[in-house]
This record gives C-alpha cells, sequence and structure tokens, in this order.
C-alpha cells in the first residue's frame, strides 16, 4: 500500500500494526496488548478492530518499559506517571490560552481608557489621554484621569 500523494504522517499518525510497533519498542506483541488492556498506551483502532501505534506511541512504549525495567516503577507507578504527565501538560496549555486572554483583556480596557475634565462651572468632558480640554479662558485646566478599580 503506497500512501497518498502529499501525505506525510506527523507523530500522531497511526502507522505502525502491533508486529512493527513491538519490534519498534523492542518488546513482545503480548505485553502491547496487555499495555493496551491496563491503559497504559491507546493505539488507534481499524475498522476490524486491529491496533495501529503512532511514532508518539511507540515513543510512549519505551518510556513505560525504560520506568518498568531501569527504574522498578510498577504499572500502577507508571499509570500515575502518565496520569500527572498528561495533566501538566494540560494545565500548560490552559495557562497558555489565560495569558492570551489577559492580555486581550488588558488591551481592551487600555483602549477603553476615558480621560474627564471637568470645568469651573462643574461640567465633565470627555477628552482623549494626553489632551487638555478646550474652553474659554476663564475654565479650569485640571485633568482627572479615571481608573476604573475593576477594569485593572
Amino acid at each position: 500500500m503506497t500512501a497518498a500523494p502529499g501525505f506525510t504522517p506527523d507523530d500522531d499518525t497511526p502507522v505502525f500494526v502491533i508486529s512493527v510497533a513491538a519490534q519498534l519498542a523492542g518488546m513482545h506483541a503480548q505485553t502491547l496488548r496487555q499495555y493496551d488492556r491496563l491503559g497504559l498506551v491507546t493505539p488507534s483502532r481499524t475498522r476490524g478492530g486491529g491496533r495501529r501505534y503512532s511514532n508518539r506511541d511507540i515513543s510512549q512504549l519505551r518510556e513505560i518499559q525504560r520506568l518498568s525495567q531501569e527504574e522498578g516503577v510498577s504499572l500502577n507507578g507508571i499509570q500515575r506517571i502518565l496520569d500527572l504527565e498528561n495533566e501538566v501538560e494540560a494545565l500548560r496549555s490552559r495557562v497558555t490560552e489565560l495569558r492570551v486572554e489577559l492580555a486581550q483583556a488588558q488591551a481592551m480596557a487600555e483602549a477603553g481608557r476615558r480621560v474627564f475634565a471637568a470645568g469651573r462651572a462643574g461640567d465633565v468632558v470627555a477628552v482623549r489621554a494626553g489632551e487638555r480640554p478646550r474652553g474659554r479662558k476663564n475654565d479650569s485646566r485640571a485633568l482627572v484621569l479615571y481608573r476604573n478599580p475593576l477594569m485593572q
């Protein structure tokens, strides 16, 4: 089977059957099936139910093997580590989203800032930031900058 012209699989594209994935990960296919049953790795499935592994799955299988064999971590411990790593990644993504939202809100607040000037007669005039109100010679030239504490 040949790939479609212009098709380039990325790290998440499920391309490897279980026998090839087992060989790439350096373990037995039955071990991959066990890890799938335990939820340590979740390969994609074909319509017929066959497993298809991606490059990311292969990397995860190698990490599971390393933690198990070199570090002596139990499969339950490995599952907890993987869950925590996924949670950290989700939190990092959320922090990035919140930073973007904050920057947008700050830009909107800055654009919506209004400056008011009060005249001698007590009238209030909106002016641009850095601008003094126009008026008669006897009018006050004082500027007041109001910052809404809820917008900061």
